[in-house]
């Protein structure tokens, strides 16, 4: 295996001790791992997982079909314009886009053979997590906060996963499942600190490359929290590129509930880093409700270093984006539909675009009226 790596502090640790974050500055990990180029030709025989992309992964499978999978990925396009595409990345085996990179953080776990795996979570990843711990036969314990929707934890339970339920918001969630993290022989799976996941959830631009015949489109919105989404879709760029497998590079054009938005902010202050945790304010976009996000630097770059922006959607157009979408046939959840709800109050100048419609929207039901 290979080894993290702190972009901060330029700290490296094996991936086999267990350390879920830098010690120095306790910021996230990445990985020092090069992709190999795709070929794109020789796809169709393979896997119809996420491990039909195994050179770009970092973890080797010699069988694809012996990794852990419960056959996630390949989501359909569907048009919603004569120029945005959105990919319906809910129907995945638990409902939500989480599976990209949980599938990976199982597969790890599952060769690093840990006592029990814990997680934290709003409530996605959490019942990624579980899932894929459960299909790998690997012992998992998942904290998630007080509010987290009660099919959430409905679905993590049934997936076998023991359940902490933290009092308070997802900061607290975290700090509780961050005083576990440093016990022997425990693997903290955080779709956040551990660049394992991004490796997974670059899949997404993968797939988008591969349906659209070896092209990406002009711009790539995305919701963004802890931007593992993002930061992912910003990974696969940067490989495509590298191999010239894509002439360009698309603008991602990122977004954030305007009740929680320090990502924003401090893009248009033209800041590096978030000028200040953000204001905890209720959304119905829990999902990417991070007041404090620890890569912030890096999704700040990434969208920069794309041409691209971060825009804010309302509670109200949040709730209309989530009704149009059902009634041309798709329920999402309230987070998922943020970058609809983006396009209908921004527009993109006639640009294509490919927006993710990341979770089902059984997960957690329509939005109230305000």
């Amino acid at each position: 295996m290979t080894k993290y790596h702190c972009p901060m502090c330029d700290v490296r640790s094996p991936v086999e001790a267990l350390v879920w974050c830098c010690p120095q500055c306790q910021g996230p990990w990445d990985l020092d791992f090069t992709a190999s180029p795709v070929p794109r030709n020789s796809l169709s025989g393979r896997v119809n997982s996420l491990w039909r992309y195994e050179e770009a992964l970092p973890l080797s499978a010699s069988d694809a079909r012996a990794a852990v999978s419960l056959g996630e990925g390949r989501t359909p396009l569907v048009p919603l314009t004569d120029t945005v595409t959105a990919k319906l990345d809910f129907l995945m085996p638990t409902l939500s886009f989480k599976d990209r990179g949980a599938v990976m953080l199982a597969e790890l776990a599952r060769r690093l053979k840990p006592r029990r795996v814990i997680a934290d979570s709003s409530g996605n990843a959490g019942t990624a997590i579980a899932a894929y711990c459960a299909r790998a036969g690997l012992d998992c314990t998942v904290y998630v906060p007080a509010a987290t929707s009660p099919k959430k934890v409905e679905q993590i339970g049934a997936h076998g996963a023991h359940l902490e339920i933290v009092p308070g918001d997802r900061e607290a969630t975290a700090r509780a499942v961050r005083s576990a993290a440093g016990e022997d022989g425990v693997f903290y799976a955080s779709h956040v600190h551990n660049p394992y996941f991004l490796h997974g959830t670059k899949t997404y631009v993968y797939e988008v490359w591969e349906d659209l015949g070896g092209r990406l489109p002009e711009a790539l919105v995305l919701p963004v929290g802890n931007g593992t989404l993002l930061l992912g879709a910003s990974l696969a760029i940067d490989e495509l590129l590298a191999y010239g497998l894509i002439d360009q590079r698309p603008a991602l054009i990122a977004v954030q509930a305007a009740a929680v938005a320090p990502l924003a902010f401090a893009f248009r202050a033209g800041a590096d880093d978030i000028l200040a945790p953000a204001a905890t304010t209720p959304t119905l976009a829990e999902g990417i409700a991070i007041p404090n996000p620890p890569r912030a630097r890096q999704i700040l770059t990434a969208v920069r270093t794309s041409g691209g922006t971060i825009l804010t959607v309302t509670e109200d157009q949040i709730r209309a984006a989530q009704l149009d979408l059902a009634g041309r046939g798709l329920f999402v959840e309230a987070t998922g539909v943020a970058c609809w709800a983006a396009i209908g109050a921004y527009g993109l100048d006639g640009r294509s675009a490919v927006v993710p419609l990341c979770g089902a929207g059984l997960k957690s039901g329509l939005a109230a009226p305000a």
